[in-house]
């Protein structure tokens, strides 16, 4: 992902970028049902491409805590390998009765560097993490361990996170509303053309503000694209 587009994805809500996606015809992009534990009013947005973790349903026999004795347990591994800047994601089937992970390997993900996790399942240790400066979006609190309900199985494939379809190398981006999946091969697309619409949106917004109807304004008549240009130019929009 280039810097730029980095920079601009990082000033915009994922309402735009819903909404920019959807004219593109892309219609399930808002990973549905999460919010974030620690919100940063004012704060740039969480914004890294995917880097995966897929559970399935737990057994018994293969889930006990002896697994964590094992380097390669899927959920342990990619805690270590995910790389610096990109956002773990996690598939937990919408289930949050047990963690998808806690304080500990949370606190590990944002010192090593990683930009933020999400999951559609459970964290336990809320009230730590919502001590932390690193972006941690769930369903619900969860105390019980992750080996109760969730057998991790695989690392940076295809998933499905809150319904929506998540890519290794998708763009994430997570504001204090939620968070948005962006196609990787139109990542610099769509930042460019969210990042216009949300210069002109401020611009409505202001005006609204101020008392003006929204016909004529939003969308926009000539009358209105014309104040824009000159409000855009004297603001250095």
């Amino acid at each position: 992902m280039r810097a730029e587009t980095k920079s601009k994805l990082a000033a915009i809500s994922t309402a735009t970028l819903t909404t920019v996606l959807f004219k593109r015809g892309l219609r399930n992009t808002f990973i549905a049902g999460i919010h974030r534990i620690n919100p940063a009013p004012n704060q740039p947005n969480m914004v890294g491409p995917a880097y995966t973790l897929r559970y399935i349903p737990a057994r018994e026999d293969l889930d006990h805590l002896g697994v964590f004795e094992d380097r390669s347990h899927p959920q342990r591994k990619g805690v270590e390998e995910c790389p610096t800047g990109a956002v773990f994601v996690i598939d937990s089937r919408r289930n949050p009765s047990a963690a998808s992970a806690g304080n500990i390997l949370i606190t590990r993900l944002w010192k090593r560097g990683v930009e933020g996790i999400v999951t559609d399942g459970g964290f336990r240790d809320t009230p730590e993490i919502a001590d932390l400066p690193f972006p941690a979006y769930h369903a619900a609190p969860s105390a019980p361990t992750n080996l109760i309900k969730h057998h991790a199985i695989d690392l940076n494939v295809p998933i499905g996170c809150g319904e929506v379809p998540v890519y290794p190398g998708d763009i994430l981006v997570g504001d204090n509303e939620g968070v948005a999946v962006i196609p990787s091969a139109i990542a610099d697309k769509i930042a460019n053309e969210a990042f216009e619409q949300t210069v002109f949106e401020d611009f409505v917004q202001e005006k609204v503000t101020e008392g003006r109807g929204i016909f004529g304004l939003y969308p926009p008549g000539p009358e209105a694209r014309e104040e824009f240009a000159t409000w855009r130019k004297a603001n250095k929009r």
